[in-house]
């Protein structure tokens, strides 16, 4: 890690960097995921030192990441301990975990209270311990605002209400007043999402609805987003530019300032680590001052980092 006295002239206010607000809430930046073999030798050192663990890795340098495996499977009550035990030298680290995609996108028969069980019983060691700052239920664009989608909703969150629940919708008609109350109403976040804009696409916002504020940026690959056959790399293969980013750095401040207790702001294009080089500089912006980046992906990206970080 760099020193006080190498670090300390690096304190100026940054290119990009937002004007800083009073805000009520805390904002915590991180990416979509840690474990990515394109990562290896971009953002972790490739060889790996003795004792490498890239989640302890990754908490050095953001203070939450999001957990994607969740989605695919539920996660076993073990793993979740030995996830907190590998970040407890970080003790504002926190987890958001999406939910599995049985209640999100495999909607063809009802779940079960085994299922609902189940899920719970992995979240909740990270619910216990603090360490859970939210559920994420992501849905798809074909997931539109009808009676049937939100008796589904309603169900779905019933289910979980237990932890801190935020719902990120992809379809513009679910972008309406009464949608936003009902969410304030059973304290559930809205995710602010940035994607590629289509028609009936939800735009980008800066709304909070609960003590939880969210903030995803899935990249803008106009190309790749609806192809059908396109792989996750392809589909959020994209690097933002400063520019793209320092409007969600205005947005995430609104959240934080708008009532939400705790913000977090997630990167999700992890292709060869540009989630990692888009999330510090955002985490810059809106903190108003360079940050440490990882020496690996520092020098795979020195010109776009830069200005905003220094090699750790």
């Amino acid at each position: 890690m760099a020193t006080a006295a190498a670090t300390a002239g690096r304190r100026e206010k940054v290119p990009g960097s937002t004007r800083r607000r009073r805000r009520a809430g805390r904002i915590h930046v991180g990416t979509a995921g840690w474990s990515y073999r394109d990562w290896e030798g971009v953002f972790y050192p490739k060889p790996h030192p003795p004792g490498f663990d890239p989640l302890t890795y990754i908490a050095q340098y953001f203070d939450v990441v999001e957990v994607n495996s969740t989605f695919y499977r539920p996660v076993e009550p073990d793993v979740a301990r030995r996830w907190i035990d590998r970040v407890a030298e970080s003790p504002e680290f926190r987890f958001t975990a999406k939910l599995s995609r049985r209640f999100t996108h495999e909607r063809d028969t009802a779940f079960t209270r085994s299922e609902v069980a189940t899920v719970r019983r992995g979240f909740r060691p990270m619910h216990d311990a603090g360490k859970l700052g939210a559920v994420l239920l992501q849905y798809p664009w074909s997931f539109r605002r009808n009676e049937e989608n939100r008796m589904w909703l309603d169900d779905v969150t019933g289910a979980f209400e237990e932890f801190p629940l935020v719902v990120e919708v992809r379809h513009v008609s679910w972008a309406i007043p009464e949608f936003y109350e009902e969410l304030t109403e059973r304290g559930i976040g809205f995710v602010n999402i940035d994607q590629p804009l289509f028609k009936n696409s939800v735009k980008p916002s800066s709304t909070a609805t609960s003590a939880v504020g969210y903030v995803r940026i899935h990249g803008r690959n106009y190309r790749e987003w609806f192809r059908k056959d396109a792989g996750p790399i392809a589909r959020y293969d994209y690097l933002y530019s400063p520019a793209e980013l320092d409007s969600w750095a205005t947005r995430t401040k609104e959240v934080a300032e708008s009532g939400a207790e705790d913000v977090y702001a997630i990167t999700n294009n992890h292709y060869r680590g540009q989630a990692g080089v888009n999330a510090l500089q955002l985490l810059s912006m809106v903190r108003d001052e360079p940050v440490a980046a990882p020496e690996p992906l520092y020098a795979q990206y020195e010109e776009e980092l830069a200005p905003w970080t220094y090699p750790a």
